[in-house]
């Protein structure tokens, strides 16, 4: 339509200057007995007429390209004519942020403890430790970028506010500077070797896979965590490396500085041996070992100030002699299976022996656990988990006793993002041990009810 209206003025020119010529042709024929002056006047006449009907036509045109144009802004215009128009300068942006998630995450919960402690205390718990409070459990920013056969380099930074930290990374017991590491849970680069399927190699702080427990609630069955999670390490900081055997082999192997140590107690480094098999679609199983040095060499010092030599305070400048050189070793195993599509079912067992010095005696640590889950629609989810918890040597509760834990939970899925967890839990032991609500009067088991709420949003799908 556009070429149509832009040939005919060209058109209609045309054949006004055709007749026009015509007409001249035919004045001038007519007045040929004319004198010269008097042909002169004809010829301007017809000029003027050619030249007013020019001018008409141009009006005419330019009145049509307005209308049109006014038609055209005016119109609706398409995602794909508003979208901005990329130029090869934003590639290296956009080849920086494909495969670069980044998440947010709010997890809080209000808990009560029947047993009503003095200073609202729930012993033996990693995250909700306070009864009858208002908590905010943890805040995190998760950024992560997966190394792949294209893009071989990666890396992945957890950062951790709340109260969370100070489980997770807060105690002095384990770390030189825990103020230093408090609100850094994961931080990590990641080079995939183009060796076979691809030998993954990351250097830096990472959570630690021993359990089947994680630290992000989100991910979890139970709002509360189990003994196990609360026993066995959190974190480790070194190197590790994993490979796909096959798609139903996964090895992986860590050499650390020790348990929950983001700077190393005692200069001997701890390693891990982890397998992870798939012999069914339904199924996967991991089994590891770790072990390693895990008493300090050297007195904590707990950042008092100025260092009595020029070095950072935190740091210790004396050794315990003689130094201790007992080592630890954890085995660890669990299977996830899928029983139904509606029924998950997971088992853990865990063995732990644990010496100061390398001529004593360990101590000894069993564990047993069972966690299922059962979706039953309209994102409803009912979960239980039973566990068993022998402390010989008392090297999780500080007392030689026998622990069981059992609990249940009902969670909604309100949202994408959005899940409430109602749980009820009961702790017993064989000893005189949780707190009641009179100093020194101790009883052997605690009941806690607990409502949490997770929020979280962002471009990562899955767990993190």
């Amino acid at each position: 339509m556009t070429i149509a209206r832009t040939c005919l003025p060209g058109l209609m020119m045309l054949g006004v200057a055709a007749t026009l010529s015509a007409q001249t042709s035919e004045t001038l024929n007519t007045d040929a007995l004319l004198p010269r002056d008097q042909e002169i006047r004809v010829l301007h006449r017809e000029l003027a007429v050619i030249a007013d009907r020019l001018a008409r036509l141009e009006a005419e045109q330019n009145t049509d390209a307005t209308s049109h144009a006014a038609l055209v802004a005016s119109a609706p215009q398409s995602p794909e004519e508003t979208m901005p128009i990329l130029t090869v300068a934003d590639a290296p942006t956009l080849s920086f942020f494909r495969g670069t998630t980044i998440n947010f995450g709010v997890d809080g919960y209000y808990g009560y403890n029947f047993n009503e402690p003095i200073g609202r205390v729930n012993l033996l718990r990693a995250y909700d430790v306070t009864s009858n409070s208002f908590n905010l459990n943890q805040v995190n920013l998760v950024v992560e970028h997966l190394a792949s056969p294209e893009s071989r380099l990666g890396g992945r930074v957890d950062l951790q506010f709340g109260q969370a930290t100070e489980t997770l990374q807060g105690s002095s017991v384990n770390e030189q500077r825990p103020q230093v590491w408090r609100n850094i849970f994961q931080a990590y680069g990641t080079y995939l070797a183009p060796i076979g399927s691809g030998l993954q190699i990351d250097f830096g702080k990472f959570a630690s896979s021993l359990g089947n427990e994680g630290n992000y609630t989100k991910d979890q069955i139970a709002y509360s965590r189990a003994y196990s999670f609360n026993y066995l390490p959190f974190y480790h900081m070194g190197l590790r490396a994993n490979y796909n055997v096959s798609p139903k082999v996964n090895v992986a192997y860590w050499l650390v500085n020790g348990a929950n140590n983001t700077e190393d107690t005692n200069g001997f480094k701890s390693q891990a041996f982890l397998f992870t098999l798939k012999p069914a679609s339904t199924l996967t199983w991991t089994v590891n070992y770790y072990f390693g040095q895990e008493a300090r060499d050297g007195p904590a010092t707990l950042n008092p100030g100025l260092p009595a030599l020029p070095t950072q305070p935190g740091l210790p400048t004396a050794n315990i002699s003689p130094a201790p050189d007992g080592r630890n070793h954890i085995f660890d195993t669990y299977a996830t299976w899928q029983a139904t599509p509606r029924l998950t079912l997971i088992g853990e067992a865990d063995y732990v022996l644990s010496r100061s010095i390398s001529e004593q005696q360990p101590a000894r640590v069993v564990i047993g656990g069972l966690t299922a889950t059962y979706a039953l629609g309209r994102n409803w989810h009912l979960g239980a988990r039973t566990e068993y918890f022998d402390d010989r040597g008392g090297l999780f509760s500080g007392r030689t006793q026998a622990l069981k834990e059992g609990s249940f939970v009902l969670d909604h899925t309100f949202a994408p993002g959005f899940v409430a967890k109602a749980e009820y839990r009961r702790d017993w032991s064989n000893q005189l041990f949780f707190l009641s609500d009179t100093a020194g009067a101790l009883k052997p088991a605690q009941t806690t009810a607990t409502l949490g709420l997770t929020y979280w949003w962002g471009t990562k799908q899955g767990s993190w």
